[in-house]
C-alpha cells in the first residue's frame, strides 16, 4: 500500500474512533495543555489551587497564552506568556513584535492559586476561536 493511502486511511480511522484517539499524540506527561494548529487541547481543564499548568506548542504555528483580564477571578494573578502584567500590554507586545509568542516545542507555565474560572486566548488565533478555560476548584 502506498504511504499516502495508508496515512489517509489512518486519519479516517482516527476520526471514526473519536477525537481522544486522534489527539492522543498531543498529550504527554510533559505538559497539561497542547497548542495545536487551531486550538488548545483540552479546551477545558480542572485543577486544584496550587497546581502549575504547563502549555506546550505542539504545532508549527506561533501561539500565545493570554488571560482575558475580565475572565479571571478578581484576586487572581494575571498571566500571559511573555510575563506581561495586563491584557492590553500583552496584545500590544504581540502585534508590535511578536512579544509573548511560544514557538513549536516551547512551553509556558502558570501556577493557579485562587479558585475560580480562568478564560484565556491565543492572540493571533482569537478570530479563529482559539480560546480555552482553566477551572480551579477546591
Amino acid at each position: 500500500m502506498k504511504r499516502r493511502r495508508f496515512l489517509g486511511r489512518l486519519g479516517a480511522a482516527s476520526v471514526a474512533v473519536g477525537a481522544p484517539a486522534a489527539l492522543a499524540g498531543c498529550l504527554t506527561d510533559d505538559h497539561d495543555i497542547a497548542m495545536t494548529a487551531d486550538g488548545f487541547v483540552p479546551e477545558e481543564l480542572t485543577v486544584t489551587p496550587g497546581t502549575t499548568v504547563v502549555w506546550e506548542n505542539t504545532s508549527s504555528r506561533r501561539h500565545t497564552v493570554t488571560a482575558y483580564e475580565g475572565g479571571i477571578p478578581e484576586d487572581a494573578e494575571y498571566f500571559a506568556s511573555g510575563g506581561f502584567e495586563d491584557e492590553g500590554t500583552a496584545r500590544a507586545a504581540f502585534w508590535d513584535d511578536f512579544g509573548g509568542e511560544i514557538d513549536n516545542g516551547e512551553r509556558y507555565s502558570h501556577t493557579f492559586e485562587v479558585p475560580g474560572r480562568y478564560d484565556y486566548v491565543c492572540i493571533p488565533h482569537e478570530d479563529g476561536g482559539m480560546y480555552a478555560t482553566v477551572f480551579v476548584e477546591e
